[in-house]
């Protein structure tokens, strides 16, 4: 973990209960931050220190300017807001992770307000209070924002692979970025899009996944935080806009 200083720094979190989400706020927690989570999962047994829980359902639009506001109030401000949520392809629902013709648009619909949606409505909310200071957003895109799945690496296994709702709500990311970064100067906009995450997957699809990454590993929930904390920090106080790319070269493959 690269540390970072947060001193003090007031940040929202969207989607802080997941693994992504929990390794952020860890290094945001352990660098001084008081973080405030939006989620509807808070796994810890105990939370860790400066961390305020806010129950949020992100697809509901009125809940989350709600809790949003509520976040801010708590805080007593804002400085970064932090979108990593995402209903990702093990989420379960059903017309969602399974072959195209079968995907359903209620399953996309329900993506997109998670992925996309949910971070309009925060950016939204959130820009009032950080232009009242340094303030930055950082969303989380993916990779498959930006490259197209390679279905060869499922082959042989029980990972049904990428839902296209996914892939498009994580690209549409990378245009809010660009719009946001101009429309919000001089508040900072970037986002990060991360490689594949060592999760328990079948050792077929890491050994393919690995083979087509020059740096030879898939990566870890701490190798995205790092990235996310960096453009966070004040060390990334010139850099807008921006898509940070952290797979380990895989989209250079």
């Amino acid at each position: 973990m690269i540390p970072f200083n947060f001193a003090n720094k007031k940040v929202i979190v969207a989607g802080g209960g997941g693994h992504i989400g929990q390794a952020i706020t860890k290094q945001l927690t352990d660098g001084g931050a008081w973080v405030a989570i939006l989620d509807r999962q808070f796994p810890w047994s105990s939370l860790p220190y400066h961390v305020i829980p806010i129950e949020c359902d992100l697809t509901d639009e009125a809940q989350t300017r709600r809790r949003t506001q509520q976040a801010i109030e708590e805080l007593e401000g804002l400085d970064v807001l932090i979108h990593c949520a995402a209903l990702t392809g093990d989420a379960g629902i059903p017309g969602y992770n399974t072959d195209f013709m079968q995907q359903t648009v209620a399953a996309w619909d329900v993506a997109i307000r998670v992925n996309l949606t949910s971070a309009f409505v925060l950016a939204q909310e959130c820009w009032p209070a950080l232009i009242a200071g340094e303030g930055n957003i950082v969303f989380v895109s993916s990779i498959y924002g930006v490259v197209a799945p390679d279905k060869s690496l499922y082959e042989g296994t029980n990972m049904a692979g990428v839902p296209v709702a996914y892939a498009v709500s994580k690209a549409g990311l990378l245009g809010l970025t660009r719009y946001l970064a101009a429309e919000f100067a001089p508040v900072r906009v970037n986002c990060v899009s991360p490689g594949g995450i060592v999760r328990k997957q079948p050792s077929a699809f890491v050994g393919r996944y690995t083979a087509k990454t020059p740096m030879g590993r898939m990566l870890t929930e701490q190798d995205v935080s790092d990235a996310v904390c960096w453009l966070a920090s004040d060390a990334a106080s010139m850099v807008t806009g921006h898509n940070l790319v952290v797979d380990g070269g895989y989209s250079l493959t």
